[in-house]
């Protein structure tokens, strides 16, 4: 076979360039393959369907391939002149073929795993086997089982050896100083597309990309098994919080205690209103002059003027609460009613399950679906996960296409991109359910130009802002109260998390996750104000039996106007949970009570009642331990859907 010799400044940089794109290849094709293994289990997907799959997935075998060569890639990248030794050739060489070695059994490994798990393999798999004594019995028996991909296995290994010997750069003659500017400047350009393609892009707003990322190139959730790659689905689930399932109640007592299938009512008919949920960054409740008359002496007149005015033609909870202190905890709690334990949901290992989402409900009924958020198209993965929730059109900075109106760093101002908003609604057939995701309030706190010194500072960065995205929601509203859909529309506000505190009514534990919740049906009796404890994942839940939906449904929130007093609020950050039920608080470490504080009587919580009020804390616990023992075993086995 002939061998092409590269020579110049450039010439290992060449050769890297050329393997790599060789591997991107050879990926593509272990991809295509896994699909023809496995196609009775994607009946769905066609040519036409496997095509976006196919490019997509490129972007994850470009993180794995980056973190699985990073060795060989520092090998041929640094400026030295015995990188170009035959020793040194030979080493970078089998450091080449046998970290791929295993790129490729992995992925060959899940064309006969993937039918008995209905996912890619991932980093639980060391802990699934780890207390198994006959682990090398196992691996022969899967060789015999499996002898024609050890077949293939062999033939692509002995192919990328012989395509690596295709190549050669050629030692210079003179590696003189102009070799070590060049290939030190190349070096430092190599280090810039690697950080760019491990984390997938170098937008600001972008994170990481992760296995949820996957859902921009399907549309069922099980798709994003082609998308991904074994190598990548392990690398990043390494360190992922892995559930355990618990047996604290028999299935029976499970479901008389915390059912999470609902039940349609029997006598409500369907009402097809439109259904806007606006989600508001950082919108803490604290900074609600509203729902805070009693701070300040009575004084106090918080940051949110407009959304005040609401408030009093709406039906608000005033015990209100987000399920995560990130905003990546939000969307899965609003849209799925799925709260985020240990990690957020969209980063987790479950990712990938089967997800129940108001917008694919109200999309099977005919609704119009949409979803606007004013970053950058695949910030936050919030486009991925509105793909996997049902969501038929998505509008970002992309769709929005004015960058006179970026803020510089994180998208468009919210006042524009609101008023973006409600044209785009105004032109969707009826019904729709559309969501919005606000950006303006966020570090570093800054309003547009023109705005300087219109909205209070306030003691904390984050208040002038907040004044700016209640302007924009004020203007929001003039526009779409002129247009014909709007008295036939159920608005909800919430908060995506709280956020920093000024007040010590909010530097605790509790309030840590307060944040406002507001339900807003113009001209409708919807009025007034209850001190139940609602929480984000309660969203659905009650919009879908305020509609009368006529469906059972799946959702581990609860009805907010339900008469039942027995729900409950919970939320996680690191290893405790946060309980809330009645007039008391508890935080667990998933084992036992830490402490207890009745906020009614304590809100600063003062007072630990866990050794006074042991009847409180063992009812609390109990009802805890109902969340866990539902929560990890519907996680673990892919159950989040009524059958």
């Amino acid at each position: 076979m002939k061998q092409f010799k590269l020579t110049g400044y450039f010439n290992t940089f060449f050769e890297l360039a050329l393997r790599f794109l060789g591997l991107l290849i050879l990926y593509m094709l272990l991809r295509i393959g896994f699909f023809l293994f496995n196609k009775g289990l994607f009946p769905t997907v066609g040519v036409e369907e496997l095509l976006p799959m196919l490019i997509g997935g490129v972007r994850f075998d470009i993180v794995a391939l980056l973190y699985l060569n990073i060795l060989y890639v520092l090998l041929l990248s640094i400026p030295v002149p015995f990188k170009y030794n035959r020793i040194y050739q030979q080493v970078a060489k089998w450091v080449f073929v046998v970290t791929n070695s295993v790129g490729i059994a992995l992925n060959l490994v899940d064309y006969a795993y993937y039918p008995f798990t209905l996912k890619r393999t991932t980093g639980t798999v060391f802990g699934q086997f780890s207390n198994e004594s006959n682990l090398l019995s196992l691996f022969f028996d899967f060789l015999i089982d499996y002898w024609y991909l050890l077949i293939l296995f062999i033939l692509l290994i002995g192919l990328v050896a012989k395509l690596y010997d295709m190549v050669k750069a050629i030692r210079p003659t003179h590696f003189g100083w102009k070799h070590y500017v060049v290939q030190f400047a190349l070096l430092l350009v190599v280090v810039f597309f690697f950080i760019g393609g491990v984390r997938g892009g170098w937008a600001h707003s972008t994170r990481p990309i992760t296995l949820s990322n996957a859902g921009d190139y399907v549309k069922n959730p099980e798709e994003m098994n082609i998308v991904l790659n074994t190598p990548f689905s392990m690398l990043k689930t390494l360190k992922a919080v892995h559930l355990k399932e618990v047996d604290y109640y028999s299935d029976a007592d499970l479901q008389r205690i915390y059912p999470v299938i609902h039940q349609p009512q029997d006598s409500v008919p369907f009402k097809k209103m439109n259904v806007v949920f606006l989600i508001m960054e950082s919108f803490a409740k604290e900074y609600v002059g509203s729902l805070n008359k009693d701070l300040d002496g009575g004084k106090y007149k918080g940051y949110t003027p407009f959304l005040d005015s609401l408030i009093d033609q709406s039906y608000t909870f005033t015990q209100t609460y987000a399920n995560g202190r990130k905003s990546i905890d939000a969307l899965p709690s609003v849209i799925t009613g799925v709260p985020s334990v240990g990690e957020p949901f969209v980063l987790s290992i479950y990712s990938g399950n089967k997800t129940t989402s108001i917008a694919k409900l109200l999309g099977n009924e005919g609704y119009e679906t949409a979803f606007f958020h004013g970053a950058p198209n695949g910030s936050m993965g919030f486009s991925a996960y509105m793909q996997l929730a049902g969501v038929k059109h998505y509008y970002g900075k992309d769709e929005y296409n004015n960058d006179a109106d970026f803020d510089g760093i994180w998208g468009i101002w919210d006042e524009p991109f609101m008023q973006f908003m409600a044209s785009k609604l105004n032109t969707m057939p009826q019904p729709f359910f559309a969501g919005f995701f606000s950006l303006s309030s966020h570090h570093p706190f800054k309003v547009p130009e023109k705005y300087t010194g219109v909205f209070p500072k306030g003691p904390l960065p984050v208040h002038e802002p907040i004044g700016y995205s209640d302007h924009a929601l004020r203007e929001f509203f003039a526009t779409a109260s002129k247009m014909p859909w709007y008295d036939n529309t159920l608005f909800v506000l919430c908060a995506d998390h709280s956020t920093t505190s000024f007040f010590p009514e909010y530097s605790t534990s509790a309030n840590a996750f307060a944040i406002p919740i507001v339900f807003y049906a113009p001209g409708k009796n919807l009025k007034g104000k209850d001190d139940k404890l609602v929480q984000q994942m309660d969203i659905m839940p009650t919009v879908l039996n305020y509609l009368g939906y006529d469906k059972p449904y799946f959702s581990f929130g609860f009805d907010a106007f339900s008469p039942r007093k027995d729900n409950f609020v919970v939320n996680n950050i690191g290893d405790a949970f946060n309980f809330y039920q009645g007039d008391y608080y508890m935080v667990h470490d998933g084992v036992k009570p830490l402490s207890l504080y009745n906020l009614r009587e304590d809100r600063l919580q003062k007072k630990d009642l866990l050794k006074s009020d042991k009847a409180i804390a063992d009812s609390l616990d109990g009802k805890l331990k109902a969340f866990i023992q539902q929560y990890n075993y519907r996680m673990i086995h892919n159950k989040l859907v009524a059958e």
